[in-house]
């Protein structure tokens, strides 16, 4: 039985029938000021005092929650989620983890059924679908086709885990994005089981669960290595949060998107600072904010640096369960509980937060961000302009206007190359190089077609992400703006690649009802899949002539797209400049097919009798908008289409999966492999020890995001990774991506800090390159790293600001570790990626406020020695660093032992949180 110290155990009759619940008001009627309490923290409390078993969770968690203030704290309070969402990427990393720890309990005589998921996993597949055709009525039936011939292996494995596991529920290919079948179907508000009633709650194994927060479900991501102990029972343990109070205020001015609205909202989060806090919203503005809206804002809370973006449960999330066909009577349990508890939205004005941001959205204008960070935004009346600074600032090349360029001098001037054909074009393309004052423009005709690429041309132009597609308004308005610009004869420009990935197949529904399918169509904006596709990497090969051109000629060409991340080399790694905004602009920039234009002012392009065609001339009202939408949004396609989720097509369908309990692993797979962390664990905790005379194996700048240290998408044959499945007899065209081979860490370890636009400062060229200090010889960083743990030599990483930045990417800590790595100095971290790296056993320090590896005067090419792991280890304990130089001269530095509570300490000294956990199940009899 539950304990209950407080003893406010409750009766709640619904309709689901006579509940149990902890009541929060019967903590306020003790004297408690529970209505002072930020909704979230309420949230946390009562999970708390729910799963209190004076062990795991003690009654000094559940006093720290109570007696939670404004103020900065040290002290570490729990969390067990009700359930846990995964994407493919980072779940099957996960299942390969938990399927190798069946293993090594069968080696060490256990019972391997006991060790399966004690709370609900949904796993979505939704990362591995990639634009390998695009613009055509065919290309979402063959970009299927090759997901399932490149994927086959890894969804007979997840078909596998779904037969094997207890509570694991896989959702097939093609259904959907996780978060938006999350915030549409699977989040239920408020939880009935074992007749208890409870909030929902998760996390997930991406970092933009807390998209979920919009329909007041708390629930942020973590790294599959924190996911998997959750699954397994244990408690996530992290710091009390502060809490940031974003209050809104006005409404969105006529003309304006809620991309617009959450592109401001990550420029002023990150200014004010809200990394590893927790930010809820609140104001009169809350209330012309539509679900969609909220979530639009809450799925970019990584984005902001936060944990999560919380909206509290009030009459908009009641009406949006309603429109997308939850049961009746859960919607009436969520309104009881939230009501009866304190978690309705209701007296903000007692609430106390650590520190105010206001945004009046009525000031908001159309907005852009970019060209590799979320929170660099642009207004779109200032973004020519930019792009000319940019350029000329970050590739040294002076922009020329457009109307500027006599392109008939122009070619006629110095720089020239000939035309030639390539070798591996077909015959009848033909390119032509430019160049004036450093800016590339290349002619390419093709078909009997001419046209000009220029520094500035989009060529991929992508409707993507959960972010935007699961927003109603913002799709119904792209689809109008097609429908506008064709009634003006207008179309995409032939280099641009166009893509439409739908976050759930509900959007594709009432496009077509309404028609607006048809005109995206018209535009090439084809379905192409349900997934992630260029939000996460997967935008596909360009074009080979269009490829051929800005390889050869190092143009810088761009991206724009209706995602949530546009790091360096993510959205494509030719495309160096990449664009967030709104669907609706992606459209509108495709017509233009170049960045470097002034919507406000100049046409988008010319209507067949050659008058110009400005973007107000097709953008469509609010209330053009509001139309569609009355007319077409149904709950019944969301009843059609998530009655048969589980389902799949017929590949899914047709995928044969073993019935073992324990995996049959094959030496054969390139695919799945066990993970080799656990092999041969100890019984007993090895006793930490200091590390001596480490090398620098990279030393990194600020802003190193997680797809920096283990990239998501393709890469080459010459790559470790790439000559590693050459040598197994692979072919290139069968590589797939590194987030489609995490279950085998021969690629992943190969992969790790080999993104091709990182800057090791230790090397001389851009990409995965070190200096190997004893030889002075430059290699890849997986040889240097090899030549060191051959020679027995630890590893360190040297870093700046906002290390690990970016997607809960557990590979990011995982090769860290098996690259012999055994601790990062940073600046800063971002949380998902400080907890990862503990959670493999990697010791994260952080320099003194105001120290860095530049002030302190390291250049990387120093014996590094950490002094002070081995004596009484404890959290943010100070240690002690001695950097010595070849000369014999040393620097002297303290920094700060990133371990931030008594449960980070032992999950480090076991080598990591699934030791701690296989360690724990060894010892049971």
């Amino acid at each position: 039985m539950p304990l209950d110290p407080y003893k406010i155990k409750s009766k709640l009759e619904s309709a689901k029938g006579n509940l149990t619940y902890w009541s929060l008001e019967k903590l306020q009627e003790q004297g408690f000021k529970i209505n002072q309490l930020p909704f979230s923290i309420r949230i946390l409390l009562e999970n708390a005092l729910r799963n209190f078993d004076d062990f795991a969770i003690t009654k000094e968690h559940t006093e720290t929650l109570l007696g939670w203030k404004p103020e900065a704290s040290d002290k570490d309070v729990p969390y067990k989620p009700a359930r846990v969402l995964m994407q493919d990427f980072t779940g099957v990393p996960a299942v390969v983890d938990i399927a190798s720890l069946r293993a090594e309990a069968v080696r060490k005589g256990k019972d391997p059924n006991k060790i399966n998921p004690l709370i609900p996993v949904d796993l979505v597949v939704d990362h591995s679908v990639q634009v390998d055709y695009f613009g055509t009525n065919y290309s979402y039936k063959k970009n299927v086709d090759v997901e399932y011939e490149r994927n086959g292996e890894r969804y007979e494995f997840l078909k596998w885990a779904q037969k094997s596991f207890d509570n694991f529920s896989v959702v097939p290919p093609g259904m959907g994005i996780c978060h938006q079948v999350n915030l549409e179907y699977l989040a239920q508000g408020v939880i009935a089981r074992d007749g208890q009633v409870f909030p929902d709650t998760l996390v997930g194994t991406d970092s933009h669960t807390p998209m979920v927060n919009g329909i007041g479900v708390v629930g942020w991501g973590v790294g599959g290595i924190e996911a998997e102990a959750a699954i397994l029972g244990q408690p996530i343990y992290f710091i009390m949060p502060e809490v940031v109070g974003l209050k809104l205020t006005g409404k969105l001015p006529l003309g304006t998107t809620a991309t617009d609205m959450v592109l401001t909202i990550t420029e002023l989060l990150r200014k004010h600072g809200v990394v590893g806090k927790f930010v809820e919203v609140f104001g009169p503005g809350l209330d012309h904010l539509t679900v969609p809206d909220r979530a639009t804002i809450s799925n970019m809370s990584p984005e902001f640096g936060c944990t999560v973006t919380y909206f509290p449960i009030d009459d908009r999330t009641l009406d949006y369960m309603s429109k997308t066909n939850r049961p009746k009577d859960q919607i009436q349990l969520v309104e009881d509980y939230a009501k009866a508890n304190m978690l309705w939205r209701e007296n903000e004005e007692l609430i106390h937060y650590s520190s105010l941001v206001e945004l009046d959205l009525s000031t908001v204008e159309p907005t852009v961000s970019g060209p590799k960070r979320p929170q660099d935004k642009i207004l779109v009346r200032n973004f020519k302009q930019k792009f000319g600074e940019l350029l000329e600032e970050v590739h040294g090349r002076e922009y020329i206007p457009i109307d500027k360029r006599d392109k008939s001098r122009w070619f006629g001037e110095g720089g020239s190359q000939p035309a030639h054909k390539a070798g591996d074009l077909p015959e009848d393309v033909e390119i032509a190089t430019k160049t004036k004052n450093g800016l590339k423009t290349v002619e390419v005709k093709i078909n009997n077609e001419e046209f000009a690429l220029s520094d500035g041309s989009i060529v991929i132009a992508a409707i993507t992400s959960c972010t935007n597609t699961s927003n109603p308004s913002v799709m119904i308005g792209a689809g109008l703006v097609a429908q506008k610009a064709r009634e003006r004869g207008l179309d995409v420009k032939p280099w641009v690649k166009t893509s439409l990935a739908p976050g759930s197949k509900v959007v594709t529904d009432y496009l077509k009802t309404s028609g607006l399918l048809d005109d995206l169509e018209a535009l090439r904006f084809h379905v192409v899949g349900y997934g992630c596709t260029s939000c996460i990497g997967n935008s596909g090969p360009l074009p080979r002539h269009i490829a051929h051109a800005v390889e050869e000629n190092d143009l810088v060409v761009a991206s724009v797209l209706s995602g949530n991340r546009n790091f360096e080399a993510r959205v494509h790694p030719q495309v160096k400049m990449n664009y967030l905004m709104s669907p609706m602009l992606v459209v509108a920039y495709a017509l233009a097919g170049r960045v470097d234009v002034d919507l406000n002012n100049e046409p988008l392009g010319y209507d067949p009798n050659l008058e110009p065609v400005y973007l107000k001339d097709i953008w469509p009202s609010n209330d053009e908008i509001f139309e569609v939408m009355g007319k077409v949004l149904s709950p019944g396609d969301f009843e059609k289409n998530y009655g048969e989720i589980f389902e799949g097509n017929e590949q899914w369908k047709a995928l044969e999966a073993p019935d073992d309990q324990v995996y049959q692993w094959s030496n054969k797979s390139t695919y799945i492999k066990e993970a080799p962390f656990f092999k041969g664990i100890s019984s007993e905790v090895p006793a930490p020890k200091d590390i001596e005379n480490s090398h620098v194996l990279l030393k990194l700048g600020d802003s190193i995001t997680t797809d920096h240290i283990s990239p998501a998408g393709a890469f080459a044959a010459t790559s470790p990774a790439g000559e590693y499945l050459v040598g197994r007899g692979v072919e290139k065209k069968d590589f797939n991506s590194y987030g489609s081979r995490r279950g085998n860490d021969e690629v992943m370890v190969r992969g790790t800090f080999a993104n091709v636009r990182i800057k090791n400062q230790l090397a001389s060229q851009e990409g995965g390159y070190t200096t190997h200090i004893p030889s002075g010889e430059e290699m890849t960083v997986f040889e240097g790293a090899e030549k060191y743990i051959s020679a027995n030599t630890p590893l360190v990483v040297l870093a700046g600001k906002e290390y690990g930045s970016g997607s809960s990417r557990d590979w990011a800590a995982k090769g860290t570790n098996l690259l012999g790595i055994k601790a990062v100095i940073a600046e800063s971290y971002e949380r998902i990626h400080r907890s990862n790296l503990v959670g493999m056993g990697v010791l994260p320090l952080q320099y003194a406020e105001g120290q860095s590896a530049e002030e302190l005067g390291l250049d990387g090419k120093e014996k590094i020695s950490i002094k002070g792991i081995s004596d009484e280890l404890r959290p943010l304990k100070k240690l002690q660093v001695e950097a010595e130089k070849d000369s014999g001269a040393k620097i002297n530095f303290e920094v700060v032992c990133r371990l931030d509570s008594d449960i980070e300490v032992a999950y480090y000294k076991n080598g990591g949180i699934l030791h701690y956990v296989l360690r724990q199940f060894l010892k049971q009899d």
